[in-house]
């Protein structure tokens, strides 16, 4: 097989787990699924709107609830009502080379499920952009693709691309999206969706998780969450990273989990204790 054959393979493979995601009558960026029952990543200025959609590959549209979404982190986790669906397959991108091969898929300015190919121009922090490191390439992107994959040359995601620089295409490292999946999925073992927001609690710089949202019936509500709540901690301190939330509600079997949360003004909330009960290791 020459090599045009197989980017083609790659290209067709791609657009099979790459989304159209939609706010009201306005496209506004691309996606990734990253499992078959309908879990959707993408940017979170992507997923700004309160009522989303998702358009898939073959056509078909649903409706799309917000999971989790990081700002700092520009990441949003949506889910659709779907199952079997064509999914990404996370790559490591640590393993990532300059001049490696890359392909992008995305919906630029409508065209949906345009593709560019080109090479990784660098790896690493930008100056003026704190502390993440970045995929840099030299794809022709536009607006649209935010949200969408960069996936190297045997399909595998290894990045989310996210906004222009210099005529460079920037993307968050799949190794970075992969520690926002994980947490924001568990979150359904609470029942919530959930925003991180950044917070001073008494001196100490800390991250909240302010709930937007709480399922019917869910372990949440049980605990009389609130959304507007922000969940700031659990007995082992304050949250300082999505993986602290991850960690205070994973474990083995069914247990009762106490979370420390801020219901009122941010900065002057009254700080109490939730017991979370009937958690099991797998999300309802």
């Amino acid at each position: 097989m020459d090599l045009s054959q197989n980017i083609g393979n790659v290209i067709e493979l791609v657009r099979k787990f790459t989304v159209l995601v939609g706010s009201g009558r306005e496209s506004a960026g691309s996606g990734v699924i990253v499992d078959a029952d309908g879990s959707i990543v993408t940017n979170a200025h992507v997923a700004r709107s309160l009522h989303l959609t998702v358009e898939v590959w073959d056509g078909c549209t649903f409706p799309a609830a917000l999971k989790a979404k990081d700002q700092n982190q520009d990441l949003a986790l949506l889910s659709i009502p779907a199952s079997g669906l064509p999914h990404a397959t996370l790559g490591n991108s640590q393993d990532l080379r300059v001049g490696e091969l890359v392909v992008a898929v995305g919906n630029p300015f409508g065209f949906l499920g345009a593709a560019s190919i080109g090479v990784i121009h660098s790896i690493g922090r930008i100056p003026w952009m704190g502390t993440s490191e970045w995929i840099r390439s030299d794809l022709k992107l536009a607006p649209g693709n935010s949200g969408g994959p960069l996936a190297n040359a045997e399909g595998h995601v290894i990045g989310l691309n996210t906004m222009i620089i210099d005529r460079l295409g920037v993307a968050i490292p799949s190794n970075i999206v992969k520690r926002f999946i994980e947490p924001a999925k568990s979150n359904e073992k609470l029942g919530v969706a959930v925003r991180a927001v950044n917070l001073n609690i008494d001196g100490e710089r800390c991250i909240g998780f302010l709930i937007l949202e709480i399922v019917a019936g869910s372990p949440a509500e049980t605990a009389s969450l609130l959304p507007g709540d922000i969940l700031i901690g659990d007995d082992h301190g304050a949250f300082h990273s999505s993986e602290d939330l991850y960690e205070a509600i994973s474990g083995e079997g069914e247990r009762v989990v106490r979370l420390r949360f801020m219901r009122g003004n941010s900065t002057q909330g009254r700080i109490t204790t939730a017991l979370l009960g009937s958690l099991r290791n797998k999300a309802a």
